[in-house]
């Protein structure tokens, strides 16, 4: 009945955009769980200012991990040695294992 672009040419007259992300791997976080999807297929449609997001693929569950815990003792170490906020150095000791690299990282 339509061919592609007929399709997409009639999508577009609707106020519907389309395209496709490149995209490696996905995970959704729920709660104690996550799902991995392995060289997902990724749609967004814009539909008249409406984002829009379809997900296809194979998955893995798997639990997930806890928030790291941040020692208080690492914490004012790293704001004392760079000046940071307290939150500022707690992120960046989440997101770097070693206070050295949370220091060197700040300054």
């Amino acid at each position: 009945m339509f061919g592609g672009k007929d399709m997409s040419k009639m999508m577009k007259q609707m106020g519907v955009d389309m395209d496709e992300l490149d995209a490696d791997k996905v995970e959704v976080h729920m709660g104690d769980q996550k799902l991995v999807f392995s060289n997902p297929s990724i749609s967004r449609i814009d539909a008249q200012g409406n984002e829009i997001f379809q997900l296809q693929g194979n998955y893995s569950k798997e639990e997930n991990a806890g928030e790291p815990e941040v020692d208080e003792e690492d914490i004012e170490l790293v704001m004392e040695k760079t000046g940071a906020s307290k939150e500022k150095a707690k992120q960046t000791l989440k997101e770097n294992d070693e206070v050295a690299d949370a220091i060197m990282e700040l300054q």
